[in-house]
């Protein structure tokens, strides 16, 4: 089965707003120029699909029946939660439409599973869902055991899985025998940026969402340092009292400065007017612990120098491509001690490496995996239906 000029059928699904999930418009980008793409999610379509199955807006992505959670009656809650009865509603007219389908997350993999697409099904994980809020005591004892079915029951019968990097990989296939490909969030290459020269005072910079325990480590790090530093934060009201508070608590400092958030094609050019870009992520949790997010990325195409906590993942990044700095752990002590001993020529050494690694580190080289696997199950044999699973 084939789609306009001949191109396979192809769908994309993500319980997110397209038009602003980077993962999903990388991969948007990707296949469309190959593929005849349609989408499933919140929000408007996005840019070169075929077609969009719009999520309504008031329908939560998350919201399951507790009572059915306690009693372990997962399949039901899976049927009942107001996600899937939308998203079954809108895939009724189109089974049989897909030659692939691509479902981001696991919660999606059930639903690409029933329409039987005639190559398969390509799961893309962006989180080790069995675990992803363990910190909290309600999740890890009744939504985690969730996942673990969904996952289990489901995304194991996917033709094929990713996820968003090397150790969340390992513990799929340690605990549910899952072999997943690895994309990391990289954002595309920026060829035509350079290493701007370090700048006195040193030039330090986060971006992403506002949120209290992914940046609170950082706020308070500032005071201890002793060298002359400023810190910038571009940051997405996920949380709009903590982001009030941010602005409140530092309205009038000349040291640490509150900035709207940026596009991600300007954010590049943005952050490369600053020499360090700072993130410790403190290990409640075992994503946490072993995450690989997009901002590390985003500050190499930025060509700056990093700075991190001891998380095993990125340390790797950061020490395999020498891309800066290390701190001890992850306390606001440890990463004061870690700026201030940087001196100009360490930070200009690691933006040069950042440079010199932005084109391997970037989307053009990370995303092959998916379209490989999406393309294996396009060409698999399209002659009679896949059997309803």
């Amino acid at each position: 089965m084939t789609g306009a000029g001949g191109r396979p059928r192809l769908l994309v699904m993500a319980y997110s707003p397209l038009a602003g999930d980077a993962r999903v418009l990388r991969q948007l980008r990707l296949l469309t120029p190959d593929y005849e793409v349609t989408t499933l999610g919140y929000g408007p379509a996005p840019a070169g699909v075929a077609a969009h199955l719009r999520l309504p807006d008031g329908v939560s992505s998350w919201a399951k029946d507790r009572r059915l959670l306690v009693l372990r009656r997962y399949q039901a809650a899976f049927d009942t939660a107001p996600v899937t009865v939308a998203a079954r509603r809108l895939l009724a007219a189109h089974e049989g439409d897909f030659d692939v389908v691509l479902a981001n997350d696991a919660d999606t993999v059930p639903l690409a599973l029933e329409l039987a697409p005639r190559g398969g099904v390509h799961a893309d994980l962006h989180e080790y869902h069995p675990r992803q809020n363990e910190e909290l005591r309600r999740w890890r004892w009744f939504v985690g055991p969730y996942y673990e079915w969904l996952v289990a029951t489901h995304v194991a019968r996917a033709d094929s899985v990713t996820t968003v990097g090397p150790r969340i990989a390992e513990e799929y296939q340690r605990q549910f025998g899952i072999e997943a490909g690895v994309v990391i969030n990289a954002p595309h290459h920026v060829p035509d940026l350079e290493p701007t020269p370090v700048h006195h005072p040193l030039r330090l910079v986060h971006s992403g969402n506002a949120m209290r325990g992914r940046l609170e480590t950082v706020l308070a790090a500032m005071p201890r340092i002793r060298r002359a530093a400023t810190l910038d934060l571009y940051l997405v009201a996920n949380d709009p009292g903590y982001l009030t508070e941010l602005q409140g608590r530092y309205e009038g400092s000349q040291r640490v400065r509150i900035h709207d958030p940026v596009p991600p094609d300007q954010l590049p050019s943005v952050l490369n007017e600053h020499d360090v870009g700072v993130y410790v992520l403190p290990p409640v949790s075992f994503n946490h612990e072993y995450a690989l997010p997009n901002k590390l990325f985003d500050f190499v195409q930025g060509r700056l120098a990093l700075a991190v906590g001891p998380s095993p993942e990125m340390a790797a990044v950061v020490e395999r491509h020498r891309l800066g700095f290390v701190a001890e752990d992850h306390s606001a002590e440890a990463l004061a001690a870690t700026i201030d001993a940087l001196s100009p020529e360490q930070v200009a050494a690691a933006k040069a490496a950042s440079h010199a690694a932005a084109a391997e580190l970037s989307a053009e080289r990370q995303v092959q995996a998916w379209a490989e696997a999406v393309a294996r199950l396009a060409e698999q044999d399209a002659g009679a239906p896949r059997p309803r699973q």
